[in-house]
């Protein structure tokens, strides 16, 4: 009989789980999943919107991952804090790098980093109650808010500004997050992109449900509709596109109904300045055309929008590791296929998959197709790598205690599980997502390294 191979998979989210997965269908192959935070789910937990309650539902399938006999979830492990990429060499035969794509990209414009100026990820992750979200980092006294990008982030954060804590109440959302939202000022929210509505990339579904709050005026304007022969001849090649073309034109034509909050989508808008001393006081913006090619072309016409909250939604970027290649240019891991590359050569035993690979694309599925190509060449590599000097299980969790880390198991993950519903029902709701990582560490009973699978 073979020894067992064991393969590390640095975070537990959609992509770690996916690769997880198809791991542990391998005969003799035993994974560790190492997440930096308490809970898994990644993505589906700090990233999707509290009200896309279908979509959350994913994690019921990821759930049964972590629930294979040969896989083990170590979370509250920080890879380059608590762990080495030596010490994953001493303990495992392979490393698969799963840890997305966490940062946001900027404007790179004059005012960003003024007070009120804020990525949409930031405000994802305080609404989302991600437990590196300070509490009081949203205070929502602004009367306008401009989101910056097109795709379905920024709808996905205009949606969320629009609605009412009593639209929200069915969700998992902290209850801090519900009470900043009930005391909101918000009454005029710009979605705002440099390309026009052929080039958006938000979804019919996602552009849709604006239409359907009801507290706030979708308002479009139909000179941001006006379109030339060949991006007709687009919209009318493609289903989506015209979809989406044909509610923001009903929304021009619609008489706004007076509502609490209005919804205001312009195009062929670029930020050139946020404005302000110390606080955010408005936005520049260049009115854009675009060339034969579909390129982005300055107009030299300026207009300048009042606001006092700035979400930027133009696109994320991975985080490096220590000791792992990283591509700063594009935000990924270099990598063929999926196998890690260091200056264009392979690096044994090192692989990567998910946004990290590819880069911020496609949707939660998209990252099962890519766990499998990664996890081909995994399989592939094993029976020729060089063994882990100490592949004993209780290695790592032995070394993680000696460093005082505070681990969290599978089944301490299903403690602070238990808690979150038992909060939610409390107060009448289905569950309260806990914040602070000391709570859930508590919930966890996790000072004891080991416990559980």
């Amino acid at each position: 009989m073979s020894r067992i191979q064991r393969v590390a998979v640095i975070g537990a989210g959609p992509s770690g789980l996916y690769a997880a997965d198809e791991l542990a269908q391998a005969s003799n192959v035993c994974v560790d999943v190492l997440e930096r935070l308490p809970s898994p789910y990644g993505l589906v937990r700090y990233g999707v919107a509290p009200d896309h309650l279908k979509t959350k539902s994913a994690v019921n399938a990821l759930k049964r991952v972590l629930e294979r006999p040969n896989v083990r979830f170590l979370g509250n492990v920080h890879i380059g804090r608590d762990l080495t990429v030596d010490d994953l060499d001493r303990f495992y035969d392979a490393v698969v790098v799963a840890n997305g794509a966490s940062t946001d990209r900027r404007l790179e414009i004059c005012g960003e980093d003024l007070h009120g100026s804020y990525s949409a990820t930031e405000f994802v992750s305080w609404y989302s109650g991600h437990p590196e979200s300070e509490i009081g980092r949203f205070t929502l006294d602004a009367t306008s808010a401009a989101v910056i990008g097109h795709g379905n982030v920024a709808v996905d954060v205009t949606r969320i500004l629009a609605k009412t804590p009593g639209d929200l109440r069915h969700t998992d959302m902290p209850s801090h997050v519900l009470d900043v939202l009930d005391q909101s000022s918000i009454e005029d929210i710009h979605l705002v992109g440099r390309r026009g509505p052929v080039h958006a990339r938000f979804t019919t579904k996602e552009l849709a449900e604006l239409g359907d709050l009801a507290n706030a005026d979708v308002i479009v304007h139909g000179e941001d509709l006006e379109l030339d022969e060949a991006n007709e001849e687009a919209i009318n090649r493609n289903r989506n596109l015209r979809r989406n073309y044909d509610f923001l034109h009903a929304c021009a034509a619609r008489v706004p109904q007076g509502r609490p909050r209005r919804i205001h989508i312009r195009f062929f808008r670029a930020p050139t300045e946020i404005v302000g001393t110390s606080v955010v006081e408005g936005v520049k913006f260049e009115r854009t055309e675009l060339d034969d090619t579909g390129q982005v072309l300055a107009s030299g016409e300026t207009e300048a929008l009042s606001a006092q909250l700035v979400l930027r939604s133009v696109g994320y970027r991975g985080v490096p590791i220590s000791g792992i290649p990283f591509d700063p240019a594009r935000g990924v891991i270099p990598n063929r296929a999926g196998r890690i590359l260091n200056h264009g050569a392979v690096l044994d035993g090192k692989y990567v998959t998910g946004w990290i690979k590819r880069g911020p694309s496609g949707v939660i599925g998209t990252n099962k197709a890519d766990a499998v190509e990664t996890v081909e060449k995994v399989i592939e590599d094993l029976p020729t790598l060089a063994p882990a000097p100490d592949p004993d299980p209780d290695g790592v969790t032995s070394t993680l205690l000696d460093r005082g880390v505070s681990v969290v198991t599978w089944s301490g993950w299903q403690q602070i599980d238990a808690g979150e519903i038992a909060l939610g029902e409390s107060v009448g709701r289905t569950r309260t997502k806990i914040h602070r990582t000391a709570d859930m560490l508590e919930l966890s009973g996790s000072a004891v390294v080991g416990e559980g699978k």
